[in-house]
């Protein structure tokens, strides 16, 4: 298995973007996934998608000028700190998340990356849950179309919060929805005691990874503190031909905590050892 990192641009957002890009070069990972989350990004959509063909052009240059390349787009969409959900039952707010979609892709062809990660549904509050999955279901497999005509590979993240928060629902609705491929993070289910042998079934699906610590009751963990093992990972992505990215994907919010390691030392503890597995 050829190894492919990458290192998320919003790992360091204290930092300039600019320089974020020089620390992401200097650690000699070539991958960079780019956020794209209003009120929590340095690129937001409210900017980028002013015009995202000259935004999205604009961003390979500074990119091609440090070396590296866009491994993936991340759209989290964002008004006002809640999240706008694909299954909101308000069709502007639906109408909405569709242009931003749409943008995204428009904006990763521009700078040259292969992959964009949204975000899948959410049970809100007055919304039956079979309503909500089938909801999710339509707007999902728009996007799996959406994005096959840019010839762009997209997934979304079963994550704490949203409708496919465990494996087992993960895996339902990659049947409910032909195509679909998932960005893939183990921490979102070692956080509420699921094994790992639960959550590997899924990498079958997964066409984009992330990489960082994590132990039951935490999100994000340190090197030191992790109980996931990426060894085991990386031999069952070799068995089965996975060709995505790995992306080093520490945050750094005072959401679930993630502000308590350092994110430089953990990126690069980890790149190191994804580097010395042999598969």
């Amino acid at each position: 298995m050829r190894l492919k990192l990458s290192c998320a641009d919003f790992t360091f957002p204290l930092l300039k973007h600019d320089d974020a890009l020089s620390v992401i070069a200097m650690l000699g990972v070539k991958g960079v996934d780019v956020g794209l989350m209003e009120e929590r990004s340095h690129l937001q959509p409210s900017d980028q998608f002013r015009n995202p063909s000259r935004s999205g052009k604009a961003l390979k240059r500074r990119l091609d000028d440090k070396g590296l390349k866009a491994a993936d787009v991340f759209l989290i969409p964002l008004r006002n700190g809640e999240l706008m959900a694909i299954n909101d039952p308000r069709a502007a707010r639906r109408g909405k998340v569709r242009h931003w979609f749409e943008q995204t892709l428009e904006y990763a062809a521009a700078c040259g990356a292969k992959h964009v990660t949204s975000c899948a549904g959410v049970y809100l509050k007055g919304q039956t849950r079979s309503r909500a999955w089938g909801m999710s279901c339509e707007a999902l497999a728009w996007q799996v179309e959406r994005a096959k005509a840019y010839r762009i590979g997209f997934g979304v993240e079963p994550a704490i919060g949203n409708i496919i928060s465990r494996p087992k629902t993960a895996l339902k609705l990659i049947e409910d929805v032909p195509g679909l491929k998932y960005t893939l993070d183990y921490s979102h289910f070692t956080r509420v005691g699921i094994a790992d042998r639960e959550v590997e079934p899924l990498l079958k699906h997964t066409n984009h990874f992330h990489v960082r610590g994590g132990c039951k009751g935490a999100l994000q963990a340190s090197f030191a503190n992790n109980t996931i093992d990426f060894k085991c990972i990386l031999k069952v992505m070799d068995r089965i031909g996975y060709r995505g990215y790995l992306c080093l994907e520490y945050v750094w919010t005072v959401w679930e905590n993630c502000n308590q390691v350092d994110n430089l030392c953990e990126t690069i503890l980890f790149r190191d050892y994804l580097r010395s597995i042999k598969v």
